[in-house]
């Protein structure tokens, strides 16, 4: 879609010289809500965000790219959203994961280390009549089909 595309462009101007954040996504919803998601690698500020925002907002209607009334929201990536971007997956090293795989098997376990190509994480492993034991697993990105990060409120 041509509107998303020129958003691309505006963000990527706007953050060009803040190497430490990136673009997640761009959404338009059939409700003409424009979605932007933006995240850092330390995070982003509620400033960055509305920074953004004006940026973008303030383009698409000296450009009247928009035609209709539309609603936009930048923000960075909720918590319950999967990881889009294996920037993402730097970012929440030494954190617990919950991954779906191509096969439908489900894995859970602490994010160690990352590649280009796969992901390291330490996972509980009980085999009958045992004690658990911490195995580390290394899971190609190419069989990742969708990664959450797991919210713990120990």
């Amino acid at each position: 879609m041509q509107v998303e595309k020129r958003v691309i462009e505006l963000i990527e101007e706007k953050i060009s010289d803040r190497p430490e954040l990136f673009l997640v996504e761009v959404k338009m919803l059939p409700n003409n809500k424009l979605i932007i998601h933006v995240d850092g690698d330390e995070g982003i500020s509620i400033q960055d965000c509305a920074a953004i925002s004006r940026h973008v907002g303030f383009h698409l209607e000296e450009e009247n790219t928009i035609e209709k009334a539309y609603n936009l929201e930048v923000s960075s990536p909720g918590v319950g959203e999967p990881l889009k971007l294996k920037r993402q997956y730097e970012k929440n090293i030494g954190r617990d994961l919950s991954m779906k795989l191509a096969g439908g098997e489900l894995k859970e376990g602490k994010l160690l280390e990352m590649n280009d190509k796969s992901i390291t994480i330490e996972a509980k492993v009980k085999e009958k009549g045992k004690k658990a034991q911490l195995v580390e697993t290394s899971i190609d990105f190419d069989n990742i089909i969708e990664t959450k990060v797991l919210i713990s409120f120990k």
